[in-house]
């Protein structure tokens, strides 16, 4: 019987977008995504162009740089003076259903120096989570006098015991450093949109949430982790749900919880309860146990693990307070307990972003071409973040040795690195795979507040792997893990080792026979899972 032909996608000329013609700015864009605005653009009722003229009446970006440089400058955007936007704004209105507003998605065009010789434009865009180089500088020049600290609820990162996974005056060499303006070279050239999905569920995936740091604390990493994969199923959904039914087809939600028997209950059920009840029992039974209640905090605390917490639950410790007075915490948890609300703040994008900077522009000063970046949630395109999660290495694959312990002097001389959690190098003895790390306290210029920060330094031979396993999700991380076991492989940042005896699935020295790539994609590639960029593993 031969194959069903697909059907061609119907086109509905009434839909969300008619009337629209629109032009898309390909740089910076993977083609499979433009592709799918332009079939889902079309479809909806809108026209789209090759070339920009004066019938266009929409043009789509990823951010200004994009934009200029394929139009090779302004010319023909001040010619014919069109509407251009962020994509962010055809993602929030495929998702709602129905055009949104357009106000928090331009990409403004103000025409500067009309009389001056190059009758440039000025670019400045309203979303503040893609500046331009002209902002930040602007940005950088009142820190000094305004220094403003951003609050917001609190993220636990859910450590393991030993964690392994991925106040300055104006006259500080710091703020002297980031008040001068910063090339425009330094920045990304591919800035990713920012991942800003529409959790119309935040009932249920802010539910979710407490129950992921109650597992975590309590040491149950697999029902942890299935809450932690439902999360982003279930803030994605442009539909708010009001009955288990609408998702119970859904990864993540249905037959995946379901299978772990979490709580005694699916998924599904959970999401019912609190559909219908606006909480979840179990939850309520959680917060109001005290040994759960107290555990679980305890377990917030930088460097203390499940384990630990029990023990101090046992001695009688209640409160934060009664921890202080504990004769057996370490340098680390004393810090971790010092500074808990400050690491629990989330940072915002644009302070990791200038901070990412000073670090790329200090790094270079002590060692020219190396290559450093944050990874985490910041790469992944978030609006907010939980830690700077920092990736290092140097093209020539040798000058990276040594290079950690200079630049953590140079950034403690700067009164950028405040405290010590965690240090050790292995890059000149060869040892850990060559990999040196400092986990430590950060903070932003003007400010007190206290951020965690990870310096990783990896061999170019190994690079592509520690940036996969820093860029994350966990989500992504634990899949291809299980899919290099699969094909007879064991995967963390180090590398893609054959799972041989000699292993016995431990990380071995830089000995052990890894595969080598050049970057991401190649080991996507050989995994067989399908690339993605950074800003689509929200998984």
């Amino acid at each position: 019987m031969a194959p069903k032909r697909k059907r061609s996608p119907s086109i509905d000329p009434q839909g969300i977008f008619s009337g629209m013609v629109v032009f898309l700015v390909e740089t910076g864009v993977q083609s499979r995504r433009l592709q799918i605005w332009k079939q889902k653009l079309v479809q909806m009722g809108a026209t789209t162009e090759e070339r920009l003229s004066k019938k266009v009446t929409h043009v789509f970006a990823i951010n200004s740089q994009a934009l200029l440089q394929q139009l090779h400058g302004h010319h023909l955007l001040k010619r014919f003076k069109p509407r251009v936007l962020l994509y962010q704004w055809l993602e929030d209105s495929l998702r709602s259903g129905e055009k949104v507003s357009e106000d928090q998605y331009h990409l403004l065009v103000d025409m500067e120096g009309e009389n001056t010789k190059d009758r440039s434009l000025f670019l400045k865009l309203v979303n503040e989570n893609t500046s331009s180089a002209d902002e930040l500088s602007h940005h950088n020049e009142k820190i000094k006098s305004d220094a403003k600290k951003f609050k917001s609820d609190a993220e636990n990162k859910g450590l393991s015991e030993v964690p392994n996974s991925p106040g300055s005056s104006d006259s500080s060499p710091l703020s002297q450093t980031l008040t001068n303006p910063i090339p425009s070279s330094t920045l990304h050239s591919d800035l990713s949109l920012p991942y800003s999905p529409p959790d119309l569920n935040r009932n249920i995936t802010e539910i979710f949430g407490k129950l992921i740091n109650i597992y975590r604390a309590l040491g149950d990493d697999r029902r942890s982790f299935s809450y932690y994969k439902a999360i982003p199923v279930v803030e994605k959904l442009p539909f708010k749900i009001e009955s288990a039914d609408q998702v119970k087809d859904l990864p993540g939600i249905g037959k995946s919880m379901q299978d772990h028997k979490i709580m005694g209950a699916s998924g599904c059920m959970q999401i019912q309860e609190i559909v219908t009840t606006g909480k979840l029992s179990k939850l309520e039974h959680f917060e109001t146990d005290e040994k759960v209640r107290t555990i679980s905090l305890f377990g917030e605390v930088w460097g203390i693990g499940p384990a630990t917490a029990l023990k101090f639950y046992e001695k009688g410790h209640r409160t934060l307070e009664d921890l202080k007075n504990e004769d057996s915490l370490t340098h680390s948890q004393k810090l971790g307990l010092k500074y808990f609300d400050d690491i629990k703040t989330r940072i915002p994008r644009h302070e990791v972003q200038e901070m990412e900077l000073l670090l790329q522009k200090t790094g270079e000063e002590i060692l020219p071409g190396v290559n450093i970046l944050c990874g985490g949630s910041y790469r992944r395109g978030k609006a907010s973040c939980g830690d700077l999660d920092i990736v290092i290495t140097h093209p020539d694959g040798k000058s990276h040795k040594g290079f950690l312990t200079r630049y953590v002097k140079r950034l403690k001389d700067m009164k950028f690195l405040r405290e010590d959690l965690i240090f050790s190098t292995h890059s000149e003895e060869g040892t850990d795979s060559g990999v040196d790390t400092y986990f430590g306290l950060c903070t932003y210029p003007g400010q007190e507040l206290r951020h965690r920060i990870d310096l990783k330094v990896y061999p170019r031979d190994i690079y592509a792997f520690g940036l996969v396993a820093w860029t994350g999700n966990d989500v992504l991380n634990r899949r291809l893990r299980l899919l290099a076991e699969s094909k007879g492989y064991r995967l963390d940042d180090t590398g893609l080792f054959p799972a041989t005896q000699a292993s016995g699935g431990k990380r071995g020295a830089r000995a052990s026979a890894s595969l080598r790539f050049d970057n991401e994609k190649e080991v996507f590639d050989f995994l067989g899972f399908p690339w993605l960029e950074p800003h689509e593993r929200n998984l």
